[in-house]
């Protein structure tokens, strides 16, 4: 009985934290904004007695810190959902959304844009087919090497490609021009929500919720991926095509979240293994919690990048700075558990 309370409990207390951590990442920043202040923005935006300090928390509240939020909570949750696939499908629980190379592909195709002077849509256009071509090539080179395990093949082929790709965007880096060109390319490649407007959530959403959905309805299924394929087969599942969809929607979801945000890394790896502490590893309970945690995690990294300093801190740097030496003490603890 008090395990079922617990289990109830915990979606529960996951709700509350991810609205705690909302109320702080909106009213925290250059300006800060009090919880009336930020009630009143949120009840009654448009109030005939607006003085020009409100116009100024309206403009700054409404057009830049409301949809970094948004981008925040999809970004965070969809990486980390995407995470959870990758290494359930994969059995391995030291992979994350990069594993295909998405990230690789998706930095390609930015770069790319900024190197031609595009505009910020051809960019993140550019970023998005690039992840969405760099694992369809990724998926084909693995296609034709049957002669072994195949996710052994997909996850060695997406390390070269990756660094196929990571060699195309140092060469960029080289030519491009060193006082327009690469402050920007680098600002992109470290990662970050500071230029995401709501044009641009409009733009991803659609694609997200599309990927995101099959995940979760078919999360049951992800169980059986866990065992091993003959295993899986027994029990009527068409391994291919499942994992096929899988990786599919995982990858939208990578290639979506970076075509805005930039490379974003350690999310995608770190929130499942966390997931797995608090709700176990049934899939049913974990993709939706890693939503979750996945989205309070990055709201919190944002706050405390454009908080923590003088000048905002991309996003990059601190999820790093987190990431690395928790996945350290996951080597560790996995080779202590042997």
């Amino acid at each position: 009985m008090n395990e079922r309370l617990n289990k109830g409990a915990k979606p529960f207390i996951l709700v509350i934290i991810l609205l705690i951590s909302l109320v702080i990442a909106l009213t925290n920043g250059k300006y800060s904004l009090t919880f009336s202040e930020l009630y009143h923005l949120l009840v009654n935006p448009l109030s005939s007695q607006t003085t020009l300090n409100d116009l100024r928390h309206e403009t700054v509240f409404w057009q830049i810190r409301f949809p970094r939020t948004l981008a925040a909570i999809l970004i965070g949750g969809g990486l980390s959902i995407a995470g959870a696939a990758y290494q359930g499908m994969f059995r391995n629980p030291l992979v994350s959304p990069d594993i295909l190379g998405v990230s690789a592909g998706a930095g390609v195709g930015a770069v790319i844009g900024i190197f031609f002077g595009q505009s910020l849509f051809y960019i993140q256009l550019f970023a998005f087919i690039g992840g969405l071509i760099t694992v369809a090539l990724v998926c084909f080179i693995a296609h034709l090497a049957r002669q072994h395990d195949p996710i052994l093949s997909l996850v060695l082929v997406g390390v070269a490609i990756s660094a196929i790709c990571g060699s195309a965007i140092s060469l960029m880096k080289i030519l491009a021009d060193p006082y327009t060109q690469l402050p920007s390319i680098t600002f992109w490649l470290l990662g970050g929500l500071s230029s995401i407007t709501q044009e641009d959530l409009i733009s991803v959403l659609p694609l997200m919720v599309i990927a995101i959905i099959p995940l979760l309805l078919l999360r049951w299924r992800m169980n059986l991926l866990s065992l091993s394929d003959e295993e899986a087969k027994s029990l009527g599942v068409n391994v291919s095509l499942t994992r096929a969809i899988f990786i599919i929607c995982a990858t939208l979801l990578t290639a979506s979240a970076v075509s805005i945000a930039g490379i974003i890394g350690w999310i995608g790896l770190i929130v499942p293994h966390i997931t797995r502490m608090i709700v176990g590893a049934n899939f049913r309970y974990q993709l939706p919690a890693s939503m979750a945690i996945g989205a309070i995690l990055l709201l919190i990294t944002d706050t405390l990048a454009r908080t923590i300093a003088a000048i905002e801190l991309p996003l990059g740097i601190l999820t790093s700075a987190v990431g690395a030496p928790f996945f350290l003490a996951i080597l560790l603890q996995t080779r202590r558990v042997k």
